[in-house]
């Protein structure tokens, strides 16, 4: 019979799990998500040069280069396409 101590630390240990997986950046139904050509057209407007679009935690992630030339990784809303956060790479 598990002692006390280890349900203890098998219960933490899941609700750490989930708390984790529940951060996503973007919680979006895929019903409601733009497509990658929406977000390639948004990207070149701002000027960007796309070199690959990926989904990570929900969201769309842009790579490429700002208008500068200088690489950029930016995370994108699928719905709104809203600029989520942007980084740029050395």
């Amino acid at each position: 019979m598990p002692s006390p101590l280890t349900i203890l630390i098998v219960v933490a240990t899941l609700a750490a799990a989930t708390m984790t997986r529940a951060d996503d950046d973007c919680a979006v139904p895929m019903a409601n998500w733009q497509p990658r050509a929406a977000v390639q057209a948004m990207a070149e407007a701002q000027g960007w040069t796309v070199r690959r679009i990926k989904i990570d935690d929900g969201c769309y992630e842009i790579f490429g280069a700002d208008a500068t030339g200088r690489a950029i990784e930016v995370m994108v809303d699928p719905a709104t396409l809203e600029v989520i956060e942007m980084e740029y790479e050395d």
